[in-house]
């Protein structure tokens, strides 16, 4: 909602005078919120009532958080807007002032994604990764209640609530890579919607979606979900996009990377070629594995 919401304002900012209303959808991901997203079929879970309700004419436009956004998308629909990105990175949040480093062993952490299990355990196997679902009050809540030493969540979304204070450690490159299109909003509608498609284009960053494009190549190529436990992070400075990324198995024992550097027209291209590098350095064994 703190999204459309937002996407309202600079709407309004835009285009004086627009009238707009706001359509609140649960979605099956919403819904079923007592078991792993990996176990329910992924993120996409969270875009099925949406796109349904701009294919039948009941909204005209879907309000997205990118890294929940299947590679391929229902047809007859478009995404080719998104806002600036905000910050991209995975926060630590701990009941005590501590950093990643000066948990003790067996300390519980609240995940719900296997990516940054994967991550976590690679730099501390000691640790005890356990499953947490929920909005950004609920997972605060469940870990100032004592169910977890500490979680792990999106420094976007606790930023965008006023959250930031919580923030007990931002987990960044080179050691921890974020998901695909974190912090970065997108706007769908239908492809044969001019008029919509019209009033969204002034929102549209290009520079974010250079290195979206980029990163969802790299999705695409891997076929990847919620399931697959892949980090991918691309940056666009001095005239290039660069992008990095990482396969692991849930334990983080193992590891797959893979990396690359081209024109910012060439973005697509450059996340299929790291793709495909990932798959050759070995992360077909990772994914037939999980």
């Amino acid at each position: 909602m703190w999204q459309a919401n937002h996407v309202k304002t600079l709407l309004r900012e835009a285009h004086a005078g627009i009238e707009i209303e706001l359509v609140p959808i649960v979605t099956e991901g919403d819904r079923i919120a007592d078991r792993p997203l990996a176990e329910i079929g992924g993120k996409g879970l969270f875009m099925k009532e949406l796109e349904y309700a701009m294919l039948n004419g009941d909204a005209d436009m879907a309000v997205h958080s990118m890294k929940d956004v299947p590679a391929i998308m229902a047809a007859g629909l478009v995404l080719d807007v998104v806002l600036p990105r905000a910050n991209p990175f995975d926060a630590l949040v701990c009941r005590q002032n501590r950093l990643l480093a000066d948990l003790s062993a067996g300390s519980r952490i609240g995940t719900s994604s296997l990516r940054r299990q994967s991550q976590l355990l690679a730099v501390r196997p000691d640790l005890v990764v356990t499953d947490l679902r929920g909005n950004v009050d609920t997972r605060l809540r469940k870990l100032d209640e004592g169910h977890y030493d500490a979680i792990i969540l999106a420094c976007a979304g606790l930023e965008r609530l006023g959250l930031e204070e919580r923030i007990n450690e931002t987990l960044q490159p080179p050691d921890w890579l974020p998901a695909s299109n974190q912090g970065t909003i997108g706007l769908q509608c239908r492809d044969d919607d001019a008029f919509t498609r019209a009033l969204i284009e002034p929102l549209a960053d290009s520079a974010t979606m250079v290195v979206t494009r980029a990163e969802r190549a790299v999705v695409q190529v891997l076929e990847a979900t919620c399931q697959l436990p892949l980090a991918v992070y691309a940056v666009l400075e001095s005239g290039s996009v660069k992008i990095k990324s990482v396969v692991s198995t849930r334990d983080g024992k193992q590891s797959v990377r893979a990396a690359g550097e081209a024109p910012p027209g060439d973005a697509v291209a450059l996340g299929q070629r790291v793709g495909a590098d990932l798959l050759k350095n070995g992360a077909g064994k990772i994914i037939a594995g999980l």
